[in-house]
């Protein structure tokens, strides 16, 4: 006679056999475009760089005269910069601002 429990294992689950799965794929880059006009008292050099016009040397000097004249107030204090002039300004205008320090 027995009296208890009996224990049964349960069944190893069935593993799928795994293979290599190829795909023919196409990886193409991702360019993030700025929704927002880009403060020119906060903007890095390389912030800069990514506006239309502005090269490593002209976002050196943006950064430069900010650090030795102070924050921007008007976004016409860029006709202050050397190489900044007034066509470039107009096709800033819409991207960049100026914002309180």
């Amino acid at each position: 006679m027995y009296v208890g429990i009996r224990w049964i294992p349960p069944k190893r689950p069935v593993v799928p056999e795994v293979r290599i799965l190829e795909v023919d794929a196409t990886v193409l880059p991702v360019t993030f475009i700025e929704t927002t006009p880009l403060d020119l008292n906060r903007a890095t050099a390389a912030q800069l760089e990514k506006l239309p016009g502005i090269g490593p040397v002209l976002a050196a000097r943006i950064v430069s005269w900010r650090e030795t004249h102070g924050p921007f107030r008007t976004i016409e204090d860029l006709l202050s910069v050397p190489g900044i002039g007034p066509k470039l300004l107009e096709s800033l205008r819409d991207k960049v601002t100026v914002l309180p320090p």
